[in-house]
C-alpha cells in the first residue's frame, strides 16, 4: 500500500462533527480501525469547537488524515486560543473532561503541534493490521 493524505475543512459548527464523522469514515471503508479514527476525530472536532476560535462565527478547522503501510495519523487544525489542550480526569458524572483521555486510550501516540495562534491535535493509529478485505 502506498501512502496517501486527504484533508478537509470543515464549519466550526456541532452538525460539523458529524460531517467530519462522515468523512473520515468514507477515507477509511473497510480498514478495521475505522470506527477508533471516527471517534478520535470526533472528539478532537468538538475540542476544536468548544476549546477554540474554529467555534466562533465564520470559524473552522481542518480534519486531516494520512495513511501510511504500518499507521494511521489523523489531525485537526484548530484557530487557536489561549489554553493549550491537556489530558485530566474528569469528575465522576460530570459532563465533559473525556476528549483526550479518550483520544490517549485509543491512540498509540498523540500531541499537540502550535500556540495560541493555531494548533493542530494529532493521534496515531496502528495500521498494521489492516485487512485484506479493504
Amino acid at each position: 500500500m502506498s501512502a496517501w493524505r486527504f484533508s478537509r475543512y470543515f464549519l466550526g459548527s456541532a452538525p460539523s462533527i458529524t460531517e467530519a464523522r462522515r468523512f473520515v469514515a468514507a477515507l477509511l471503508r473497510g480498514w478495521p480501525m475505522v470506527g477508533d479514527a471516527e471517534l478520535i476525530v470526533s472528539e478532537l472536532a468538538t475540542n476544536a469547537i468548544r476549546h477554540s476560535a474554529s467555534g466562533r462565527f465564520g470559524g473552522r478547522f481542518l480534519v486531516s488524515v494520512q495513511a501510511h503501510p504500518d499507521r494511521l495519523w489523523l489531525g485537526v487544525l484548530d484557530e487557536g486560543g489561549p489554553s493549550s489542550p491537556r489530558v485530566f480526569r474528569p469528575c465522576p458524572g460530570g459532563e465533559g473532561g473525556r476528549g483526550l483521555l479518550v483520544v490517549a486510550t485509543l491512540a498509540l501516540d498523540w500531541g499537540v503541534w502550535g500556540d495560541e495562534h493555531g494548533r493542530t491535535v494529532w493521534a496515531v493509529l496502528d495500521a498494521a493490521l489492516r485487512g485484506a478485505s479493504s
